[in-house]
């Protein structure tokens, strides 16, 4: 078994593992524990008390984060002429049709989402096994499948992400990078759980935010109190 690196071990210290943290005390806690070298991402886990393999309680959704995810994304506009230019001005960083779908074929995924209309979803819909399994098929529910191309385009760069809870009931996200301020982790991280919250599905019994943690690139999880996560005092 690896030894525990130094850097660790101080990370380790800092937090107790049996704490649970207000997130105002998790994002400053996070924020002080990464020491890498890198601008490291900043995600949060939410696991729910939900059963995901049955369709009444599957919870999916999309929230703009107040302060962004801290990184450029790269949006690839799936859309007919007549919508090029909407998208171009809107910030898409690629913007095409029949082009991209071949490029796609061959294995091109050098993109973070991907935005299209309802009329092209027929070509779109073919190339399901390149962009499942990477996550970027449009989808009307997170709003990549739209005829206000403008306004999907810059919604995806002003910071709103899609989220979808897993096999497992876990969600998880980015909610920005090391670099931000504490309170703006803070915000961001209030922003995606109050959204998860209003998501609950009514076949979901008993307790529904079963647990959430935040952690960054290479930090120990730091669990914050499912009770009281807006309490900052």
């Amino acid at each position: 078994m690896a030894s525990l690196t130094k850097k660790r071990k101080e990370a380790l210290s800092k937090v107790e593992a049996e704490k649970k943290y207000t997130l105002k005390e998790a994002s400053a806690l996070v924020k002080e524990m990464s020491t890498v070298n890198f601008d490291a991402s900043v995600d949060l886990s939410i696991r729910l008390g939900v059963d995901p393999r049955k369709a009444n309680q599957m919870v999916r959704g999309t929230v703009a984060l107040p302060h962004g995810v801290g990184k450029t994304v790269k949006v690839l506009a799936l859309v007919t002429p007549d919508k090029a230019e909407e998208a171009k001005e809107a910030g898409a960083d690629f913007v095409g049709l029949d082009e991209y779908v071949e490029k796609i074929k061959g294995g091109w995924t050098d993109v973070d989402v991907i935005i299209t209309m309802p009329s092209v979803m027929g070509k779109v819909g073919a190339l399901g096994r390149v962009l499942g399994p990477r996550g970027l098929m449009p989808n009307p529910k997170s709003g990549t499948v739209t005829m206000d191309i403008a306004k999907a385009v810059s919604d995806v760069k002003a910071g709103k992400i899609d989220f979808k809870v897993d096999k497992y009931g876990i969600i998880h996200a980015s909610i920005g990078r090391a670099s931000f301020e504490a309170d703006k982790l803070r915000e961001n991280a209030l922003e995606l759980i109050q959204t998860v919250v209003k998501l609950k599905p009514a076949a979901a019994k008993g307790i529904y935010l079963k647990s959430i943690c935040i952690s960054g690139t290479m930090t120990p999880g730091v669990h914050i109190d499912t009770k009281r996560f807006t309490d900052e005092d």
